[in-house]
């Protein structure tokens, strides 16, 4: 008995410091952290199943990222991809057209504090790697050249190590990895002009852009969008680009009306600014509405995901009901 309990603390010991790194990768490879959380405990269970098994051929990191790769490409056999309203392939929308509801699954943010940013000044290669943008291009590959391009392009593997890994040649490893960068560089292009994070540039932008919804000032949110702004909200299917038309989208559809209707309280998601949005109710107190994912960019507010699944609100610690005294 005392033999089983040192091995598991052994186990225990050399794991941990990877369970967030573990988390991470099976969020990118699913786009859910729900989904990511049930898969990083599979992922941990097998590990300790064939602990005893592991020989130390390779690191400790590798052998656990092999085991997390193989768990999330097993799911994602039975599981559909996860995108944003932008990835369905449709054209931009009006803002006056009709909001139509998809009930399909959709891509989930993801709280800095799970994927291991608690720390805002993170590199911007680490924040990179978990951008909203990025994750959710990767929903867009098939599930083997999403694994090849975490495992290549993040985790930094080299080729022979990924074949290993995921069964394949060094040669079909190769030239997945090529048809999902063409992909990926498509769909999430790298940007050239980030606003560091918690700068001064940054901070008096949002500033800015939280005064705006809370004053419920649409024409100085307008005044805040870069000119190629993209705004999207799953569940809806629409999604709306250029800063009049969103302007407009939040004039006509928001149910606001008014100064002190809306609240913003901050966090952080996919290590970039988020806020969960409140709503104003008949009770004079405010609850939850949606959350927001914002990219600056451009010296402007360039990409807005706001996620009306309010169940992400406890996800991300936010407080189930505000009252404006205490914002």
């Amino acid at each position: 008995m005392s033999t089983t309990r040192s091995v598991d603390a052994e186990f225990a010991e050399i794991i941990a410091p990877y369970e967030r790194e573990i988390f991470a990768h099976c969020y990118r490879m699913m786009g859910s952290v729900h989904d990511a959380e049930d898969l990083a405990q599979e992922t941990m269970l097998r590990a300790w199943r064939g602990y005893a098994r592991f020989a130390g051929a390779s690191s400790v990191r590798t052998w656990i990222h092999k085991i997390a790769t193989n768990t999330c490409l097993t799911a994602l056999e039975s599981r559909q991809r996860r995108p944003l309203p932008t990835g369905l392939g449709a054209p931009s929308t009006a803002p006056d057209a009709p909001l139509v509801e998809q009930d399909i699954l959709w891509l989930e943010p993801a709280p800095d504090g799970a994927l291991g940013h608690d720390d805002p000044g993170d590199v911007v290669e680490s924040r990179e790697s978990v951008r909203l943008a990025f994750v959710a291009a990767l929903q867009l590959l098939p599930p083997r050249q999403r694994a090849v391009l975490i495992l290549r392009d993040v985790l930094a593997w080299r080729a022979a190590e990924v074949a290993e890994a995921t069964g394949q040649s060094v040669a079909s490893v190769n030239s997945l990895l090529q048809r999902a960068r063409e992909k990926v560089a498509k769909a999430a292009p790298t940007r050239e002009d980030v606003l560091e994070p918690d700068s001064a540039a940054e901070r008096e932008l949002l500033a800015r852009y939280v005064d705006g919804f809370e004053r419920y000032d649409i024409a100085g949110l307008v005044e805040l969008f870069t000119a190629d702004a993209v705004w999207e909200m799953p569940p809806f299917e629409g999604w709306y680009t250029g800063p009049e038309n969103i302007g407009e989208l939040i004039a006509t559809r928001c149910p606001a009306t008014g100064p002190g209707d809306m609240l913003l309280v901050p966090t952080r998601a996919n290590g970039q600014p988020a806020y969960g949005l409140y709503m104003r109710g008949e009770d004079g107190r405010h609850h939850p509405f949606h959350l927001h994912v914002v990219e600056c960019s451009g010296g402007g507010v360039r990409h807005v995901a706001a996620f009306f699944d309010t169940s992400l609100f406890e996800t991300f610690g936010l407080p189930a009901v505000v009252d404006a005294a205490i914002v």
